[in-house]
C-alpha cells in the first residue's frame, strides 16, 4: 500500500492537465485490480452516450480510445441504478447488456465520476473476460481515484470559466459599448501596429477623422437615448460599409476614426460622408442626417506617431468643417 501511495502522489503531483492525470491512474488501477482493461468515460445523458475518454489494454480485451455505446445499454448505468460497483459474474447480473456480450466482459468494476455539484461527469472502469476477484480496499481505492478525476475535471472547468473570462473582459477593455466597435485604446494600439507594419512594408495608411455635425442638436431635440441610438446606427453603417480590413473605431462622443490601406485612386472622405449622410430611424423618429465633417490624411514612408497622425487628421477634420459652415452661412 505505501508504494501504491507513492505512486499515486507522484501522478498526483506531475499532473497538469486530465489526461496526464488519467494515464497513471489507469496503470495503477490494473496494478491494484488484477483487471485487463481500465478506462475513463464520459456520459452524455442529454443524448444517450457513453464515451470512452482514456484505456489502458494490455491483455486480450481491448476497449478502445473513443468508442461510443448508448448509455441506456452499458454497464455502468446498471451499476449506478444498482449502486452495484463489482461484479465477477456480468452475465448472471446483466446479461441483456449487449455491449457486455460484445466485448465479453465477465468480471466489472465502476465508479461513478460527479462534478462538484454532483452532475455525472462519467465512469471510472476496469474489466476483464474472465473471473477476478476484487476486495472491498480496492473498491475504496477505485472511489478514491474517481474522486481525483472530478477534482481535476474541475479545475480544468474553473480554469476555463476563468480564460473565457479574462478573454471577454480583454475584449470589452477594447471595445465602445455603446456603438460595439473599437474604443480609443484599441484604435490607438492598432495604429501603433499597423504603422509598424506599413514602414516595413513600405506602405501607408489612410486615416480619417469623422465628426458629426448637429449631434448636439439631436440630442436637445430627441432625447440622449435618441442620440445614443444615432450614434450606434452610424457605427453600424460606418462597420457595414467599409472593407474588412478597415478599422472603424469610436474617437469619444460623437467623434469616429477610420484607418485603412491605402489604395489608389480611392476617396475615402467621399465614401465615408456617403455613408453617413440619410436617413435614420430611431425608435419611430426619423432623423434625415445632412452629414458629417470628415477630415482624412495619409501616413507618410516611415511614418510611426500614431498619436500625431491622428492629430493630422483631427485638424484636417476642422478645416473641413469650417468650410462647411461657411458654405451654410
Amino acid at each position: 500500500m505505501e508504494q501504491l501511495l507513492n505512486r499515486l502522489a507522484e501522478s498526483v503531483s506531475g499532473a497538469n492537465d486530465l489526461e496526464s492525470l488519467t494515464r497513471p491512474l489507469l496503470e495503477l488501477l490494473e496494478t491494484v485490480t488484477g483487471m485487463e482493461s481500465t478506462y475513463l468515460t464520459t456520459i452524455d445523458e442529454a443524448h444517450g452516450v457513453q464515451h470512452v475518454l482514456y484505456a489502458r489494454n494490455t491483455q486480450h480485451m481491448q476497449i478502445p480510445e473513443g468508442l461510443d455505446v448508448p448509455w441506456g445499454d452499458t454497464l455502468c448505468k446498471r451499476a449506478l441504478d444498482e449502486g452495484r460497483a463489482y461484479t465477477d459474474n456480468v452475465a448472471d447480473c446483466w446479461g441483456d447488456s449487449e455491449a457486455a456480450r460484445a466485448l465479453g466482459i465477465q468480471t466489472y468494476l465502476s465508479q461513478p465520476v460527479r462534478n462538484l455539484d454532483g452532475g455525472l461527469y462519467g465512469t471510472l472502469c476496469a474489466a476483464s473476460g474472465s473471473r477476478v476477484a476484487v476486495s472491498p480496499e480496492t473498491v475504496k481505492v477505485l472511489g478514491m481515484f474517481a474522486r481525483l478525476i472530478s477534482h481535476q475535471v474541475e479545475r480544468e472547468r474553473l480554469m476555463d470559466t476563468l480564460r473565457r473570462s479574462n478573454q471577454e473582459l480583454a475584449g470589452h477593455a477594447l471595445v465602445d459599448p455603446l456603438t460595439g466597435v473599437a474604443n480609443r485604446r484599441a484604435l490607438e494600439q492598432e495604429l501603433r501596429r499597423r504603422l509598424s507594419q506599413a514602414q516595413r512594408e513600405g506602405t501607408t495608411l489612410l486615416v480619417a477623422f469623422i465628426d458629426l455635425d448637429g449631434f448636439k442638436a439631436i440630442n436637445d431635440q430627441h432625447g440622449h437615448e435618441t442620440g445614443d441610438r444615432f450614434l450606434s446606427q452610424v457605427a453600424r453603417r460606418l462597420a457595414d460599409g467599409l472593407r474588412s480590413s478597415d478599422l472603424v473605431a469610436r474617437y469619444g462622443g460623437d467623434e469616429f476614426v477610420v484607418v485603412a490601406p491605402t489604395a489608389v485612386g480611392e476617396d475615402l472622405r467621399g465614401r465615408l460622408e456617403e455613408l453617413i449622410r440619410g436617413r435614420y430611424v430611431s425608435a419611430g423618429v426619423p432623423i434625415d442626417y445632412a452629414g458629417a465633417s470628415v477630415g482624412v490624411v495619409e501616413s507618410g514612408v516611415g511614418d510611426t506617431d500614431a498619436d500625431a497622425l491622428l492629430k493630422r487628421a483631427d485638424a484636417q477634420m476642422y478645416e473641413i468643417k469650417k468650410a462647411r459652415k461657411a458654405t451654410r452661412h
